[in-house]
């Protein structure tokens, strides 16, 4: 399972020939540099200024998408994991946008379809006639534009805003993208796809799953994510591996037998496709080990040798160079860590590394 997830997820050689291709199964940017670095693992010669240039261009797509947070995916793909698995249904659609909206709905007495279509709305016009806004601009445009019983004070930031998930999920019903600056701008989405395509592409990277599996990745409810999963159940195949029995598309069935080698060492950052939690009992069955590696705030990246996980890694800049401290779980030695450390380097904006290994 872990080699066929590996080489699915594109990191078994760096043989993507464009960042969107690195791009094909959507990668996490909610820590600093994630996505630059998920797409360095699955690409050679990325740099800063082009990646940064394609998100700016919209060659990569940095956006809200599934469970509402940032990810940076082709172009291709952003209608079907963002407007494709909004929800239609209040009854689904008010878990999708979270409590807080599902309580103040409770309160006020409107429906999450309302509230979602009249964000939206706000959204796009703040950013219409091409305006880029930063978070702060966006939620000041949002004041003037959404109605009070949408606004809830909130104590964190000591302000009035639209609850998280509701103005998230509004961008993207809105259509809207981030530059390489974080601002919101309007993208260009085009028409959603069938949905339940959503399921062929989550078994493509992560089968063999189950419909709770997807639920959970999507961030949708599950009676949503079961329903989209009949969708396509004709095109799958119950397989079991070990213990563990789900779901895989019947025509990744051979690669599921005969997946190709994962070979080689790379430096995975918190949020990386093969972290997703579909993986992460797998690559880590001691349960004190998987609460160390995926925390809440401040994860550590993965340091994976053949496709196992072999230590835990954290970069900081100290002087001229970016410190990369290792923490060894498996077999691991110090020349096996030098390249991925000098690339992570590179697209932190520093000339050199510096190893240490605990």
């Amino acid at each position: 399972m872990l080699a066929f997830r590996f080489a699915r997820s594109g990191l078994a050689a760096r043989k993507a020939r464009t960042l969107a291709d690195a791009a094909a199964c959507p990668a996490s940017d909610f820590s600093r540099d994630a996505a630059v670095l998920a797409l360095a693992a699955r690409t050679e010669g990325v740099t800063r200024e082009a990646y940064d240039e394609a998100v700016d261009a919209g060659d990569v797509v940095v956006a809200h998408v599934v469970r509402g947070a940032i990810h940076a995916l082709a172009p291709r793909d952003l209608a079907l994991y963002g407007r494709a698995l909004l929800a239609r249904d209040d009854d689904e659609l008010g878990p999708q946008l979270g409590q807080h909206l599902q309580r103040l709905a409770r309160e006020k007495g409107f429906s999450p379809r309302e509230a979602l279509d009249e964000v939206a709305a706000a959204t796009k016009g703040a950013l219409a006639r091409g305006r880029a806004l930063d978070k702060n601009e966006l939620h000041e445009e949002l004041r003037q534009r959404v109605g009070r019983d949408l606004m809830p004070w909130c104590r964190g930031c000591g302000s009035h805003h639209v609850a998280p998930m509701l103005w998230r999920y509004a961008t993207v019903k809105a259509g809207v993208r981030l530059g390489a600056r974080r601002r919101y701008r309007m993208a260009k989405p085009g028409r959603a796809p069938k949905a339940a395509d959503a399921v062929r592409r989550f078994l493509g990277f992560y089968g063999p799953a189950k419909p709770g599996d997807f639920a959970e990745w999507a961030g949708i409810a599950r009676p949503h994510a079961q329903r989209l999963w009949d969708e396509v159940a004709a095109d799958l195949v119950d397989v079991r591996v070990d213990e563990t029995n789900g779901w895989v598309v019947r025509a990744d069935l051979p690669v599921l037998e005969s997946p190709p080698t994962a070979a080689g060492t790379r430096l995975v950052p918190p949020g990386d496709p093969y972290l997703q939690k579909p993986n992460r009992k797998l690559l880590a069955p001691d349960d004190a080990l998987r609460k160390r590696l995926f925390r809440p705030v401040a994860s550590p990246g993965a340091v994976l040798r053949d496709g196992r996980l072999a230590g835990l890694w954290k970069v900081k800049a100290k002087g001229k160079k970016a410190e990369i401290t290792v923490e060894k779980i498996g077999r691991l030695a110090r020349k096996d860590l030098e390249d991925e450390a000098e690339r992570i380097a590179a697209l932190r904006g520093v000339a050199e590394a510096a190893i240490v290994v605990a």
